[in-house]
């Protein structure tokens, strides 16, 4: 694709933007009812996916084929124009279909990448009380019985799953073996018998995360995804989606809006008629966010383009997801405290919006989150010691 079909591209996607982006999104989803929610995020994913923007990441056959070029400069657009985010579609979308599109069947694909477009919404089971880190010492337990599966036990940190219609579960089907190599990796139905879920309340006010319990809960033997007791590696292409792809489209937000917000806040003025900016110490910090900010979106860009010619290193996502999430914490720090009074009286943020929002102590209590998910900031600088600069294995039991 040349400069100039690129620039033509960006022109569409902006006269889209200005035209379907809800003018109001941000105080309407500011403490919506969980419908309300659930119904702005569907309605929003159709207008996305009617122009051809929701996925795309996928495969042409399935309603994507968009080139890397085309999908930064959409991403670009989309945060300029402070557009919602996809909070409950994002692990269908990106985790969901990386694992199917891997390792699914030719009819787990037909079956749920439709459905998925339609609003199929999914949650990622792999996280238990005793499992976090290290995943691979989760103990639910999947029995085979018959022509199926009986799966019994608990995950917890399920984003959003009290929405979720269908779950990416990680279980123990093999209790003798090495613990990597017992695992198996099912797709679960969420309105199967024997599933509760419990909302969690977090520091935000929010309740994003979830408790799953399991207790007989039955998949059948199609829910594989697959070789029996293969689950760990197929969960690396799960796993895989949240430290790469998945960082443009968060990259380009926090270089956008979230950026922007932070400067439109050391531009007001305060007491005495003061601005924050006025401040060289400030003037410097923005200086040095603008640097590193510019500095992930370079990283985001170059793994998507190797990613795609088939030459991404071992670590480079981790490289990406580790750079992201300890940035984001640095920016809604400064945003704290820069944002004074203010902005310890925001007691909401909007649901559909990015981690970033404006409301810095909320944005920056949820930051540390981002730490966490996907493998924390010290399992990633494992994998960037190991995988990418070939350091020795760490000992086991240290």
């Amino acid at each position: 694709m040349t400069g100039h079909d690129l620039d033509e591209f960006r022109g569409e996607v902006r006269d889209w933007c200005r035209r379907q982006v809800p003018a109001d999104w941000r105080r309407s989803q500011t403490g919506p009812a969980d419908a309300e929610f659930r119904r702005f995020q569907h309605d929003w994913f159709q207008r996305l996916r009617h122009a051809g923007f929701a996925v795309p990441h996928w495969p042409r056959e399935y309603g994507g084929g968009m080139s890397i070029p085309e999908q930064i400069v959409l991403y670009q657009e989309l945060a300029a124009h402070d557009a919602p985010r996809l909070v409950l579609a994002f692990v269908a979308v990106h985790h969901a279909a990386a694992t199917l599109l891997a390792a699914g069947t030719d009819e787990q694909r037909r079956r749920h990448l439709p459905a998925i477009l339609d609003g199929e919404i999914w949650v990622q089971g792999f996280s238990e009380p005793g499992a976090g880190s290290d995943l691979a010492a989760l103990q639910t337990s999947a029995r085979r019985d018959g022509d199926g599966y009986v799966v019994t036990g608990q995950k917890v940190w399920a984003s959003g799953a009290q929405y979720a219609d269908w779950c990416l579960l990680l279980a123990r089907t093999d209790p003798a073996a090495p613990k990597r190599r017992g695992i198996s990796y099912f797709l679960l139905d969420m309105r199967s018998p024997g599933i509760e879920v419990r909302p969690i309340r977090q520091a935000t006010g929010e309740s994003h995360f979830c408790e799953i319990f399991l207790d007989e809960v039955r998949i059948p033997a199609d829910g594989l995804v697959g070789a029996e007791h293969a689950g760990w590696q197929v969960a690396q292409q799960t796993l895989g989606a949240e430290r790469g792809l998945t960082m443009l489209e968060l990259a380009e937000r926090l270089g956008n809006a979230g950026f922007r917000w932070l400067v439109e806040a050391c531009g007001r003025a305060g007491p005495g008629g003061r601005r924050p900016v006025d401040d060289a110490v400030v003037a410097d910090r923005l200086a040095a966010l603008e640097i590193e900010i510019a500095g992930l979106r370079a990283l985001c860009r170059d793994l998507v383009e190797r990613h795609d010619a088939g030459v991404a290193g071992p670590a480079d996502a981790s490289v990406v997801k580790l750079y992201y999430s300890e940035l984001l914490q640095r920016m809604t720090d400064f945003g704290t405290e820069v944002g004074g009074v203010a902005a310890h009286t925001m007691l909401r943020k909007p649901m559909s919006g990015g981690w970033e929002s404006g409301a810095w102590v909320l944005d920056f209590v949820g930051s540390w989150e981002w730490t966490i998910p996907g493998g924390t900031s010290e399992i990633q600088r494992t994998i960037i010691a190991e995988r990418g600069l070939g350091l020795p294995r760490e000992p086991a039991g240290t």
